[in-house]
């Protein structure tokens, strides 16, 4: 049912969220209302007052029609993804994949030069919405703050395109990145995967799609909040089922739109979490959110890592809540949570570029995943 505030003009939403969020903090808490507090964790102010402008609108994730669903998302994307980050050029693309092409943007800020680090980025929305549009002003804001260029891969989505054409494309993008690295302005060995919920998934299924393969792989790994385990059901999903966004009964109708059989959900393909062998993969910073239903999922995959002797930094932003990348137009604390992100992948990728990888991570066979005596004791932060 529509309600009065999802009547308004777009335009005119954007003016009254960004208004509110201009109020002094003791007018946001009063209409927000008293603190959450769950698993000794209490909710950012700005995250609850996101919640309570959601309950206003009619706008969902998911919803009986598929095209409806990406429709609300694409009209109020950008609304919370704010005004445009400038300074940032962008060019669109054609990726070949078996059965055609899809659409890729690069993204370039002012000022950088010839050949710079790049990421290879992929869109949150189950598999089944989102877009590079959606998802456009935060691949600015990546660049911009992460200073690199950003590719970002418009994969085919379900149930027109369902698993494993996902991986297929997103694999791709990355080897396109690989073969046009001089046309991209990208050093070679400087090439990142990252995204955000299912994009953060099919950016680690790309990673591990390479390395089994032996060819280029990624230098780094940049993950918000993954959804990596489609096959199991952790406790955080039941505390967060419902009010924080993301909801129990949208990761069902995604997977029901992305999986055609849902015994499919096991394979390493569409649940990276349950690979026998990690090992291997590139350095990552991984970001969960405290009050997301993929939270315990995410910790999870953060610790497989650490025990595969892969370096890395798995950060949860206990009082955020899922999709907080897209929210970097309206609120203090969502631009500081992207912007720790943007700064680990330009710490991650500088010292790779700068130092021969096998210097840094050892050396890697193209004959599969190394034993842990291979791989060396990394030193890594968890």
């Amino acid at each position: 049912m529509a309600t009065p505030l999802s009547k308004l003009p777009s335009w005119v939403q954007s003016t009254a969220v960004r208004a509110l969020y201009a109020l002094p903090s003791p007018l946001r808490r009063l209409v927000a209302g008293p603190p959450v507090r769950i698993d000794g964790n209490e909710l950012a102010l700005d995250a609850q007052l996101l919640l309570r402008m959601i309950k206003l609108t009619d706008v969902r994730l998911s919803g009986p029609v598929v095209e409806d669903a990406r429709r609300d998302l694409e009209q109020v994307g950008p609304m919370l993804a704010g005004p445009v980050v400038q300074q940032v050029r962008t060019r669109d693309l054609r990726v070949p994949v078996e059965g055609g092409d899809i659409p890729a943007r690069l993204y370039t800020p002012g000022g950088l030069g010839e050949e710079s680090p790049l990421l290879v980025y992929y869109h949150g929305g189950g598999f089944t919405v989102g877009s590079i549009r959606t998802h456009d002003n935060l691949c600015r804001f990546l660049a911009r703050n992460a200073e690199l260029r950003v590719l970002s891969i418009g994969y085919r989505l379900g149930p027109e395109h369902p698993f494993p054409t996902a991986p297929a494309d997103a694999l791709a993008g990355f080897g396109y990145a690989v073969r046009h690295a001089d046309e991209l302005g990208a050093e070679p060995s400087a090439i990142a995967v990252g995204g955000d919920s299912a994009g953060a998934n099919l950016a680690v299924v790309t990673a591990y799609q390479a390395l089994r393969a032996g060819g280029s792989r990624p230098a780094f790994q940049l993950l918000f909040y993954p959804r990596i385990d489609l096959a199991n059901r952790h406790p955080s999903r039941d505390t967060f089922a419902e009010g924080f966004f993301l909801t129990d009964e949208d990761l069902e109708w995604f997977d029901e739109h992305y999986l055609p059989d849902r015994t499919l959900g096991a394979d390493p393909l569409a649940s990276p979490l349950l690979a026998e062998d990690l090992g291997g993969l590139p350095p990552t910073y991984l970001s969960t959110a405290g009050f997301d239903p993929l939270r315990d999922e995410g910790e999870a995959f953060g610790n497989r890592l650490c025990a595969a002797g892969v370096p890395v930094v798995a950060r949860c932003h206990t009082d955020l809540i899922h999709g907080f990348v897209n929210f970097i137009g309206i609120g203090r604390r969502f631009r500081e949570a992207v912007a720790e992100a943007a700064g680990a992948l330009r710490t991650g990728l500088e010292l790779r570029s700068r130092a021969h990888a096998e210097d840094l991570f050892g050396k890697r066979s193209n004959s599969g995943p190394r034993s842990r005596k291979e791989r060396g004791n990394p030193t890594q932060g968890h």
